[in-house]
């Protein structure tokens, strides 16, 4: 090969690589010699937060996958709007997200600048990334080491979030295709589902599954009788749309493997949880983890980590604000 062709073919390499340039930085232990102690200091702020109010547990995993799926976990979901930009937050997809899981970045991010030491040294995505760890952890949920050395986005509009974030009425092949745009596989997106075992959902999210389903059948068939006539109940057809449900009836406050079990039984709230049993292709895996918590737990652990290595900024990319919701 001529010394022409040889570059080329290392440009060619150089090209392919570039997306997982991002995610080659980060590492376990990331700011062991800039700020020893953050993942205490992150988790001590989570703690005080978590004992105010659990609506901290969904709201952080939440803001966390919202942030990730837009322009990669790059904290841009935190960034208020302005009179010249309206941020990823304020899109239609973003106003359901509960103010809890953006004050405990914030009030962490505080705690961690209070330390001279760690002053403007930690991300606002990575303190995002260890409050989801905590708050699963502290719900329930396994344990886990989280990879640290992100960036924070130096953009954020609301246009952006457009198409990126599932939706209660996708089938599997719509979540696959979502999931897969962001490097993740169908195991990948069927153990992240399950962090709906402990969030809680609007009314109008699934009322159409218990009011108008279609022309003959205004159920939707797949849903468990007695669930549907109790989601009836609590949702009446003029309902006060700020009326919320929990999305796993049986143990709300506990991150488990009980999302699966409701699923054997048709009680999935939304037709994107009901549809990873009823679709035959995920059926199986639904299965096993409604059989064995520890197969479960596994998967996730490796679900969120590859969830937290989607667009990772990094040099120029990239920096670490000195306010969550602002720009430097």
């Amino acid at each position: 090969m001529g010394n022409l062709g040889l570059a080329s073919l290392l440009f060619f390499l150089g090209i392919c690589l570039l997306p997982q340039l991002g995610s080659a930085q980060l590492r376990q232990n990331y700011y062991a010699n800039v700020c020893p102690n953050v993942e205490s200091i992150v988790r001590n702020v989570v703690k005080t937060k978590f004992d105010e109010t659990f609506v901290t547990v969904p709201a952080t995993i939440r803001l966390l996958f919202h942030d990730c799926f837009v322009q990669g976990c790059d904290a841009s979901v935190l960034i208020a709007s302005t009179a010249n930009n309206r941020a990823e937050k304020d899109h239609p997809d973003n106003l359901s997200l509960a103010g809890d899981g953006f004050d405990t970045v914030v009030k962490a991010k505080a705690a961690i600048d209070a330390v001279p030491r760690c002053r403007n040294r930690v991300s606002c995505a990575d303190i995002l990334v260890m409050a989801t760890r905590d708050v699963i952890s502290m719900s329930g949920g396994p344990s886990y080491a989280v990879e640290l050395g992100r960036l924070d986005g130096l953009s954020s509009t609301a246009d952006s979030v457009e198409g990126r974030l599932p939706q209660p009425e996708f089938d599997l092949v719509q979540l696959n295709t979502l999931f897969a745009a962001n490097g993740l596989t169908q195991t990948d997106m069927i153990a992240l589902s399950a962090a709906h075992t402990v969030g809680f959902s609007h009314c109008n999210k699934f009322a159409n599954r218990i009011y108008s389903f279609s022309a003959g059948n205004p159920v939707d068939p797949t849903l468990n009788t007695t669930y549907a006539s109790q989601l009836r109940a609590i949702c009446p057809q003029n309902v006060d749309p700020t009326v919320a449900i929990n999305m796993d009836p049986v143990s709300p406050r506990i991150f488990d493997n009980q999302y699966f079990l409701n699923l054997l039984q048709g009680m999935g709230l939304f037709t994107s949880d009901q549809v990873l049993f009823t679709d035959s292709r995920s059926r199986s895996t639904v299965n096993s983890w409604a059989q064995s918590s520890f197969a479960f737990q596994q998967a996730f652990v490796a679900a969120i980590a590859k969830l937290g290595r989607v667009g990772v900024k990094t040099g120029s990319g990239g920096n670490i604000r000195q306010d969550c919701a602002a720009f430097n």
